[in-house]
C-alpha cells in the first residue's frame, strides 16, 4: 500500500505534516477531512519506493512552461466541458491527458489532485502563480461562488485572445524596422572594418595630409576593428545600469514617465495601457469581482509605475466614498478626459463595466493606429540613419581623393 505524506491545518489552525497509508490519494482526504483537518496537499512520500517521473532540470527543460496562448486555449476548453455538465475533476483530467506541453499536463495534474482532495478550484490554481495569475484566480473565484464557471472561462479566453493579439499586433509592426536596423548596422560595421581600413592603406601609400573628416572616419574605424571590446563593455554597462535603475524606485518612476512622454512610442505605450486597464478592469466588474479587488489587480497588470500610482489613488478614493472617476480626471496625461468621462456616465448609470468594454474597444483601435503611426514614422528614420552614416563614409573616402587627384593634375 503506497504511502502518503499530507500537509493539513487543525481546528486550532496548527499546521500537521505528516505521512499516511492508504489506497489512493482519495481515502487520504476522507480520512483528514473526517478528523476536522484543512488539507493544504497531499502527494505519494518520496520515501515509498514508488517509481517517480524522471523530469529535466529547469534550465533544460525547454519549451515545456506553457504560455499565455497555452492557458488561453485550455481555458476555452475547460469552458466547453464544463458547459457539457462534466464534472471539474473529470474536465481536469481529460484536459491533462490530451494537453501538449509537459509543463501545463504537470501542472494540470496536481491542480486535479489538489480538487480532488476538497480544495476549491480558484485555491488550487492559486498555487502556479507563473501559468494562473492573480486575475485569473480571481476569475475563477468569482465563477464558483456565482456558479457560472463556463462563462467566466469563457470570458477569460476571450480576454486573454484579446491581449495576445493586441500584443501580436505590436510585435509584428515592430520586426519589419527591426530587421532594417539589423541590417543597417550590419552594413554598417563591414563598411567601417572592412572597406574603409583598405582606403587607409592606400591613402597612407600616397601620402598627403588628410582632411578632418577623413582621419575621424579612420579612427572609428580603428576603433571598432581593434578595440570593439570597449563598444561592447560601454553598451553592456549602460544596459545594465539602466536595469539596475529601474528595479529602484525612483529610477522605475524616472524611467516610466520618459517612456510616457516620449515622442510617438510615448502615445503606444499610454493608448496600450488605457486599452488593456479598461479591458481587464471591465472583465473583473463584470464578472462579480469586488471594486477594491479589481483596482488592486488591475493596478497588478498595468506596467508602468505612473499608471499604478493613479490606480492606487483611486483604490484609496473609493474607500473613502469616492467615485473612480474623480481620481481618472485628475490624471488628464495619464487617462484622457474620454476615459474618465465614460467611467463617470458608467458610475451614474450602474454600468461601469458596459463603459469600459466600449473604452477598450476604441483603445483598441487607437492603437492599430498608433501601430501604423510608430512604423510609419521609423521607416523614414532607419532610412535617414543609414543615408547619414553611407554618405559620412563615402565624404571620408573620398574628400581626400579629389584633392590628390587635384595635385597629380597640377
Amino acid at each position: 500500500m503506497p504511502v502518503y505524506e499530507y500537509i493539513a491545518r487543525d481546528k486550532q489552525g496548527k499546521t500537521v505534516k505528516a505521512t499516511m497509508d492508504a489506497a489512493n490519494q482519495s481515502d487520504v482526504a476522507k480520512n483528514l477531512r473526517d478528523k476536522g483537518y484543512y488539507i493544504t496537499k497531499i502527494e505519494v512520500d518520496g520515501g515509498s519506493g514508488l517509481k517517480k517521473d524522471l523530469k529535466l532540470p529547469k534550465w533544460l527543460d525547454f519549451g515545456s512552461k506553457p504560455n499565455t496562448r497555452d492557458v488561453s486555449l485550455f481555458s476555452r476548453q475547460f469552458a466547453t466541458v464544463i458547459n457539457a455538465g462534466l464534472p471539474v475533476v473529470q474536465s481536469l483530467t481529460i484536459l491533462q491527458k490530451q494537453a501538449e506541453k509537459e509543463g501545463l499536463k504537470d501542472t494540470l495534474k496536481q491542480v486535479r489532485e489538489s480538487v480532488e482532495t476538497g480544495l476549491p478550484l480558484s485555491e488550487a490554481m492559486a498555487k502556479f502563480p507563473s501559468v494562473f495569475n492573480q486575475l485569473y484566480v480571481y476569475l475563477c473565484r468569482a465563477g464558483e461562488v456565482s456558479g457560472n464557471l463556463d462563462g467566466i472561462l469563457e470570458r477569460i479566453a476571450s480576454y486573454q485572445e484579446k491581449q495576445q493579439a493586441l500584443k501580436g499586433k505590436i510585435k509584428t509592426a515592430l520586426t519589419y524596422p527591426t530587421v532594417v536596423l539589423t541590417i543597417a548596422l550590419g552594413v554598417t560595421w563591414f563598411l567601417l572594418t572592412g572597406i574603409v581600413p583598405q582606403f587607409a592603406g592606400i591613402l597612407d601609400s600616397l601620402g598627403g595630409e588628410l582632411p578632418a573628416l577623413t582621419k575621424l572616419l579612420i579612427a572609428i574605424s580603428d576603433f571598432l576593428k581593434y578595440q570593439w571590446y570597449l563598444l561592447a563593455i560601454i553598451i553592456g554597462a549602460t544596459v545594465g545600469g539602466i536595469m539596475f535603475t529601474y528595479r529602484t524606485k525612483k529610477g522605475r518612476y524616472a524611467i516610466d514617465g520618459i517612456l510616457l512622454k516620449a515622442p510617438v512610442i510615448g502615445n503606444l505605450i499610454r493608448k496600450t495601457a488605457i486599452a488593456s486597464f479598461s479591458s481587464t478592469f471591465g472583465l473583473l466588474l463584470k464578472s462579480g469581482v469586488n471594486i477594491i479587488e479589481s483596482i488592486d489587480i488591475t493596478k497588478g497588470t498595468a506596467g508602468n509605475v505612473i499608471i499604478e500610482e493613479v490606480l492606487n489613488e483611486a483604490k484609496q478614493a473609493v474607500q473613502r466614498g469616492e467615485q473612480i472617476s474623480s481620481t481618472l480626471m485628475k490624471h488628464p496625461n495619464v487617462f484622457p478626459p474620454l476615459v474618465s468621462s465614460m467611467v463617470a456616465i458608467g458610475e451614474e448609470t450602474g454600468a461601469v463595466d458596459t463603459m469600459l468594454e466600449k473604452v477598450s474597444s476604441f483603445y483598441e483601435r487607437e492603437v492599430d493606429e498608433a501601430v501604423d503611426g510608430l512604423t510609419a514614422a521609423l521607416e523614414p528614420m532607419l532610412i535617414v540613419f543609414l543615408g547619414t552614416v553611407v554618405g559620412f563614409i563615402v565624404a571620408g573616402m573620398f574628400l581626400p581623393m579629389f584633392s590628390i587627384i587635384g595635385s597629380l593634375s597640377g
